[in-house]
C-alpha cells in the first residue's frame, strides 16, 4: 500500500511542478490526507527530480544546442548566463531558509492556504495589468530580467506559492510573454531543483532505508512519466487561454482549506 501510495503522489507531483498551483503543498496536503510519512520532506523534494528530468528530456535538442555552440555563439552564452543567474537567488535563499520552512511552514495548512488564495488573486491581477511583452522567446532574456525572475522564484520556498507560478508571474511582469515566461520557467527549474535534490540528498542519506529509497523510487519515475504527458499540453494552453483558470483553482483550493480547517482540520 505504501508503494501504491508512493507511485500515486509521483503522479501528483508531475502533474503540479509545472502549472502555476504548488506541487510541494499539493504533495504535503496529499501526504497528510493519505497518512503517507515523509520524515523531513525528504520524498517531497527529492521525487521532483524525476519531473525536472521530464522536461529536460522533452527540450533535450534545445539543450544539447545551446551546450555545444556556447564557444561560438554569443546568443547561447547569453541564455546560459540568463538561466546561471536566475538562480542564484533561490540558491541563497535555500541554502540559509530551507531547514525553517521544513520544520515549521510544511506542516502549516493556514500558510498553504493562504498562499493558495493570494497567489490566485495575484495571478489575475497580473493577467489583467501585465505590460505588453517584449521578449517572445526564452532564450533572449537579458541577465537583468533573469536574476528579476530568479528573485521572484525564492516565494516558492513557501509552500502554496508554487515555484512556476512565482517565476511565470514575475517573467510577466518583467514584459515576457506567456509561453516565454513558462519556458524560463522550466529551464529555471533544471538546476534549481536538482540542486535541492542534492541537497536533501545529503542531508537524508544516513536515513534511506531500502524501503525509504524504492518510495522514493517509484515516485520519481511516476513523476517522470506524468511530466511527461502535461507539459506541451500547458504551454499550448496558456499561449491560447492565459492563466486565469489555474487563479481561480487556487482561490477555491485555498478556500476550501480554510473551510476544513474551520470544520477541526490540522
Amino acid at each position: 500500500m505504501t508503494y501504491l501510495l508512493a507511485a500515486f503522489l509521483g503522479v501528483v507531483q508531475g502533474l503540479t511542478e509545472f502549472l502555476p498551483i504548488s506541487s510541494t503543498a499539493h504533495l504535503l496536503l496529499g501526504e497528510r490526507l493519505l497518512g503517507f510519512d515523509d520524515p523531513g520532506g525528504a520524498f517531497t523534494v527529492m521525487i521532483q527530480l524525476g519531473a525536472v528530468l521530464a522536461v529536460m528530456w522533452l527540450y533535450r535538442a534545445r539543450i544539447l544546442a545551446v551546450l555545444s555552440n556556447l564557444p561560438h555563439d554569443p546568443a547561447a552564452r547569453r541564455f546560459a548566463v540568463a538561466v546561471i543567474v536566475g538562480c542564484i537567488p533561490a540558491f541563497v535563499a535555500g541554502a540559509l531558509l530551507s531547514g525553517f520552512v521544513k520544520r515549521v511552514l510544511y506542516y502549516s495548512v493556514g500558510v498553504m492556504a493562504t498562499a493558495f488564495v493570494v497567489g490566485g488573486l495575484v495571478i489575475l491581477a497580473v493577467e489583467r495589468w501585465k505590460p505588453r511583452p517584449v521578449v517572445f522567446d526564452a532564450s533572449q532574456l537579458s541577465p537583468a530580467r533573469a536574476v528579476a525572475v530568479g528573485a521572484c522564484q525564492m516565494l516558492s520556498l513557501v509552500p502554496g506559492v508554487s515555484r512556476s507560478g512565482a517565476t511565470i508571474v514575475g517573467g510577466l511582469l518583467l514584459g515576457l510573454d506567456r509561453a516565454a515566461a513558462a519556458e524560463f520557467s522550466f529551464f529555471l527549474a533544471m538546476p534549481t531543483i536538482t540542486g535541492a535534490f542534492v541537497h536533501d540528498l545529503v542531508d537524508v542519506r544516513a536515513h534511506l532505508t531500502p524501503d525509504r529509497t524504492i518510495e522514493i523510487s517509484i515516485g520519481f519515475v511516476a513523476a517522470f512519466l506524468s511530466a511527461l504527458l502535461v507539459v506541451r499540453p500547458f504551454l499550448r494552453f496558456v499561449s491560447r487561454e492565459g492563466f486565469a483558470a489555474f487563479a481561480w483553482y487556487r482561490i477555491a483550493l485555498g478556500v476550501l482549506l480554510f473551510a476544513a480547517m474551520a470544520g477541526g482540520w490540522k
